[in-house]
């Protein structure tokens, strides 16, 4: 092709693309499901429990269920603003991963002599997941596939290659697996694709949203009281107890488990800890035999592209494809609206960067299209801590891996409302603190900074400028 007919070529590419998304309908694919509970009634009155758990996320719903699980006679309420699963856990792309620290790199860099016992936490964790749906007969298409992450660039096949061959000389490589061009592309086709690390063991694919509903299930046939469109306002202490307003009435509890992640939180010292970010995502119409054949892709793992801006993707039950990352926008003041889940330009970059990187599916539509908010916190893995005199806990900073550290996270919040020293709470991990982000407008504008500093060293063979060295000795980052 000609210099001259690389550009018409590109709007053509680009105006096909837009038009596969011409039918998407404007909300998550997993939340459009018949099989969607009915709504819970608002608590109106007072209760009065031995457990209250704030938030009806994983984090809420593992909390309650682990509480019920740990003590059957301990009294539980869960209370949610709004539905079971609506926001993250009904909007994520569905990789349940074993690793609580972000990645093996991430965690040797901040806890390199306890990585090992947070591997093993991590796979315990996922195992424990496992075995939970199988006990309470949960449906959510769980499928321990795996996932590779897929070098698009030459600097990324090094930096994929250098973390494996760390991990090996660790002695914590068990189940990763290293894929040269022919062998990623021989598991899922792409031009774009050089070289993959595929950790066999470590991930597995879900049904977000099916997942949170079989949870409720169980927590309600635990003995849980649940109350959806229910948010506390505002939390306080008297003696012996912690209370929670809310719209139509009063909760009083001995102890309070706080699961609200990137809402605002309702305990002031945590506010400084986390910044909540936008995630979107479109999903494919259902391939056809014949599609599904020209991509290969026969063992379904999940895949993700090393990038800083990175793309997780993933094939459903129905064999639709669900692509999303890239855009990770932050909003100044820290701010959380409805009015951020659609955002018109990101999904036309979505959809070009899908046909780049499947080019044999064009002519594929775009079903749904939607976004949503996490929680980051600057080491990129969760932290804990209690307030109100130790009878509040709480677990935040999951940074897009909450679908299965969030059990891990309950788990910690229970160990520490009972005074339990245990192997999760005498992690290093759990015991520190990330660092804080500043305050406004040094946040807006450091976090715009990185990101463009991050979008640099993509386009510049993974060359980090004097800023991210700067963060990197910090011990400080910013990541979806």
């Amino acid at each position: 092709m000609s210099r001259a007919a690389e550009p018409a070529a590109e709007q053509e590419r680009a105006r096909r693309a837009l038009r596969a998304l011409a039918d998407a309908a404007p909300q998550p694919y997993w939340l459009d499901d018949p099989g969607r509970p009915a709504p819970r009634p608002a608590l109106v009155g007072d209760e009065h429990c031995d457990l209250l758990v704030v938030g009806g996320g994983y984090s809420g719903l593992w909390t309650a269920l682990l509480a019920k699980e740990r003590d059957p006679r301990r009294d539980v309420v869960l209370v949610e603003g709004d539905r079971i699963g609506w926001a993250a856990s009904g909007r994520n792309g569905g990789f349940c991963a074993a690793s609580l620290t972000h990645g093996f790199g991430n965690g040797l860099a901040r806890w390199p002599d306890e990585l090992a016992a947070l591997q093993e936490q991590g796979q315990r964790n996922l195992d424990a997941i496992e075995d939970t749906l199988a006990r309470y007969g949960i449906d959510c298409d769980f499928a321990r596939t795996g996932e590779i992450t897929v070098a698009t660039a030459p600097h990324q096949a090094e930096e994929l290659h250098e973390e494996f061959a760390r991990a090996r000389a660790l002695g914590l490589g068990e189940g990763l697996t290293w894929l040269e061009r022919d062998a990623v592309r021989a598991e899922a086709d792409s031009p774009t694709f050089l070289a993959g690390l595929w950790d066999r063991t470590g991930v597995a694919l879900v049904n977000p949203a099916r997942l949170a509903w079989g949870l409720l299930r169980a927590c309600e046939q635990a003995g849980v009281r649940v109350y959806e469109h229910t948010p506390a306002t505002r939390l306080g202490a008297r003696g012996a107890r912690v209370a929670a307003a809310t719209p139509y009435g009063r909760i009083r509890a001995r102890h309070l488990a706080l699961g609200t992640n990137a809402f605002p939180p309702l305990l002031r010292r945590v506010r400084p800890y986390i910044v909540p970010v936008y995630d979107y995502a479109l999903m494919t119409e259902s391939l056809t035999p014949d599609q599904l054949a020209a991509i290969g892709w026969r063992r379904r793992q999940g895949l993700s592209d090393g990038a800083n801006h990175f793309h997780y993707f993933r094939l459903t039950a129905d064999n639709r494809i669900l692509w999303g990352g890239y855009d990770v926008l932050y909003h100044y003041g820290s701010r959380v609206s409805r009015d951020h889940h659609q955002r018109p330009e990101t999904f036309a970059r979505l959809a070009r960067h899908f046909f780049r990187c499947f080019p044999q599916l064009d002519g594929v539509r775009f079903t749904h299209r939607w976004g949503g908010v996490i929680d980051t916190c600057s080491r990129f893995s969760p932290f804990f801590g209690t307030a109100l005199d130790g009878k509040a806990a709480y677990a935040a900073g999951y940074t897009g891996l909450g679908v299965g550290a969030a059990r891990f996270g309950a788990a910690v919040m229970l160990d520490l409302l009972d005074g339990e020293r245990t192997d999760r709470t005498a992690l290093r991990m759990v015991r520190s603190k990330p660092l804080p982000f500043p305050p406004e407008p040094l946040r807006w504008a450091g976090i715009g900074l990185t990101q463009w500093s991050l979008a640099r060293a993509d386009a510049h063979g993974g060359r980090r400028n004097l800023w991210l060295r700067a963060l990197d000795a910090a011990g400080m980052g910013f990541d979806s």
